[in-house]
């Protein structure tokens, strides 16, 4: 019976990866499939083979920081999901040349993408919609892409991912059915008779001493002064390390967090650069008041989100998982990766680790953001 499928493949052939996933993905009726994919393939084979495998099914994709699928975390592989039957219907549209567009022209193609979903799916109602962006992760423009992708969604819940090449920060894609395309971004909206829910969840709190963004090129992310001093100085200080101690490791389990009411959001380092100016990887600007962040349990807050997921869905049939690769490299350094990637699997998670997280009308850091859908019709 169609619903959704999930699968992976390792193959290395491109040929071979793109056989593989068509026999496990398609079903009849099929409106969507969603593939992650790793840097390593070469994408212009893998894009053909797709094509001729795939052909005019609705293809939505991107390349990744690490994949997460059946047997949880992964790398060096493609995962993916497809969607079918009578409880789904998906409409897609690609935003291109993201460095030059404006966010009327954004929202022009998001509200078309909105407005397509009920030729394809006339049951539709607003209340049983969901939508989900993939960007270039190197395009700088998240925040531009999700405000004006929620402005044009009109409440319908948001999720996404920026897509990664690894830890290289050069070269990021998305997929659709024509191919791989960088400085571009994908929206997707789903109709579903499904129950399902949007979720984000964090680990870490803001601390208690605050530092004031005094210098900052907020075009490229990079900050140049906090608290009137270098930047990469002033962090080490607070952080009680030294220069060249600061790595991504650091930065993964000593994130700065932004307060924004009563919630909390991290902003992510990338790197320290020579002038001793820190790039971020979400906006930031001069005036913002930024604190350490206070790492918790991250799989204790893991499981209490799937146990909230459960509680409202029963068990999910899938969980469209955005990561951020910050967090993964946190596990890795306490050794919970396997721990995670067991909570990921029985949940049956299908994404990516990513270079941010699209929450609404923000782009955010260190979060695991998605979409869950349940067995039952709501």
């Amino acid at each position: 019976m169609p619903g959704i499928r999930r699968a992976i493949t390792q193959a290395r052939t491109p040929e071979i990866a793109a056989e593989e996933l068509f026999s496990a993905l398609w079903q009849p009726q099929c409106c969507l499939v969603l593939l992650f994919v790793s840097p390593d393939y070469d994408l212009g084979t893998l894009a053909s083979a797709l094509k001729l495998h795939f052909g005019a099914l609705t293809l939505a994709g991107c390349t990744t920081s690490g994949e997460i699928g059946p047997g949880g975390y992964r790398e060096r592989s493609v995962v993916g999901l497809s969607l079918a039957g009578r409880d789904f219907a998906a409409s897609i549209g690609l935003i291109r040349g993201l460095s030059m567009m404006d966010a009327a022209d954004m929202q022009t193609t998001v509200r078309q993408t909105r407005l397509a979903i009920y030729d394809a799916a006339p049951w539709a109602r607003h209340e049983n919609l969901f939508a989900i962006t993939l960007i270039d992760g190197m395009c700088g423009c998240e925040e531009l892409v999700a405000s004006a992708a929620c402005g044009a969604l009109a409440g319908i819940p948001l999720r996404g991912g920026s897509a990664g090449d690894g830890l290289h920060f050069q070269r990021t894609f998305v997929l659709d059915r024509d191919g791989f395309h960088s400085d571009c971004a994908l929206i997707v909206v789903v109709a579903t008779r499904r129950r399902f829910r949007a979720f984000k969840t964090e680990h870490f709190t803001a601390g208690p001493e605050k530092s004031v963004v005094t210098g900052a090129d907020p075009r490229r992310r990079v900050v140049t002064e906090i608290n009137a001093e270098p930047a990469a100085a002033e962090y080490a200080r607070i952080t009680g390390r030294t220069l060249d101690q600061l790595t991504t490791a650091s930065f993964a389990t000593h994130p700065m967090v932004v307060r924004v009411g009563e919630q909390c959001f991290v902003r992510s380092i990338q790197r320290v650069n020579a002038d001793l100016s820190l790039t971020f990887l979400c906006a930031i600007d001069e005036g913002v008041v930024l604190t350490v962040g206070q790492g918790g349990d991250l799989i204790g807050n893991l499981r209490q989100s799937f146990y909230d997921i459960e509680a409202e869905l029963g068990a999910p049939e899938a969980v469209i998982a955005f990561d951020c690769i910050l967090r993964g490299l946190e596990l890795d350094q306490h050794r919970l990766r396997k721990a995670a990637g067991r909570l990921m699997d029985e949940n049956r998670a299908v994404g990516f680790s990513t270079y941010g997280e699209q929450y609404e009308a923000m782009h955010v850091n260190q979060t695991l953001s998605g979409i869950a859908i349940g067995a039952e019709n709501a």
